[in-house]
């Protein structure tokens, strides 16, 4: 099951990316990072374009953001439209609707599409982003936005003293509990089998009054009306179901980060995000990444468009340098 990301804010309205000019550096990715990485990569004086599938990629699906500084509050979409904006000003081609198929390092960097065409740049900058992992079960997709959650720190204020579930048994899911218990009056922890977070975060974790844990214990349904109001628990050990009342759930099992056209290519880590050093370069010359595609910890908006200005500055020194 995958929740639908097609929603686009405009980009069709932009100048396009040429498939027969040189760019000094090409963007592949639409989300803070890239458009970021974008913005500074033009007030340096490159020639600058972005390929994308979709122009504000995964935070156009956060309904409220209240963590990005200057905006109180503020759609995930509204946020991403001022970006857009932002970058329109300074007349940046961007293409929509793009599927990347490979890279190949030649004389300078080519980007193969899904139709056919071949872009060329001195640097690429790669800021795909990612996806959060799924339980695939009934009821996530139906009640994504109305209870269901992939972000604690993005979605959590909206359950002051109300009764949330976490589901997940590594850091993100156990920092998430730990944050929501300061916020919800009661947090529940579903995990398949044991915990594997650091010792230090469990320790803090017993602390806690307003957490319970089921271990052993998986989710089978997420249920509820205009939104969700409960889920179907199952106990591997009894091999019974259970129905438990909850606002809101919490599903920190990880994401997978969008690097399917780069196997081979760059040095990616375990989890498939590729590596980058403290500049956002990768292990391939000219090749620089930002956001939640590469292995920075955390994933944050305000911190993948930081990551997108960096790399934009990299590749300017780069191509400064002559590297190319």
């Amino acid at each position: 099951m995958a929740i639908d990301f097609s929603l686009n804010i405009g980009a069709t309205k932009s100048k396009r990316v040429e498939s027969d000019k040189l760019y000094d550096t090409l963007i592949i990715g639409g989300g803070p990072a890239g458009l970021n990485a974008a913005l500074y990569a033009k007030r340096k004086g490159l020639q600058v374009g972005i390929l994308t599938q979709k122009v504000g990629g995964q935070v156009l699906d956060t309904k409220i953001v209240e963590n990005y500084l200057g905006y109180s509050k503020i759609t995930g979409e509204e946020l991403m439209k001022e970006f857009e904006d932002h970058v329109k000003e300074y007349d940046v081609p961007i293409t929509d609707e793009i599927q990347v198929k490979k890279i190949e390092c030649k004389e300078y960097k080519e980007i193969h599409t899904a139709n056919n065409k071949i872009y060329k740049a001195k640097t690429i900058i790669i800021a795909t982003g990612s996806l959060p992992r799924m339980l695939d079960i009934p009821g996530e997709k139906e009640f994504y936005g109305k209870g269901v959650s992939y972000c604690a720190i993005c979605d959590g204020s909206l359950y002051q003293d109300g009764i949330v579930m976490v589901v997940g048994g590594g850091n993100a899911a156990i920092g998430s509990a730990i944050d929501l218990s300061r916020i919800a009056k009661k947090v529940m922890i579903v995990h398949r089998s044991k915990f594997r977070a650091d010792q230090i975060l469990m320790d803090r974790l017993s602390e806690l009054e307003n957490v319970e844990i089921y271990l052993g214990t998986v989710i089978n349904e997420i249920k509820g009306q205009s939104r969700m109001t409960h889920v179907i628990t199952f106990d591997k050990d009894s091999g019974k179901e259970k129905s438990i009342d909850v606002e809101g759930i919490f599903i920190e099992i990880g994401h997978i980060p969008r690097t399917e056209c780069l196997q081979g290519l760059i040095e990616l880590d375990d989890k498939g995000e590729i590596i980058i050093d403290a500049n956002g370069e990768t292990s391939e010359p000219g090749i620089f990444a930002a956001g939640d595609v590469a292995n920075v910890k955390y994933k944050q908006i305000i911190i993948a468009a930081a990551e997108g200005a960096k790399a934009a500055l990299s590749a300017t020194e780069y191509i400064n340098k002559g590297k190319h």
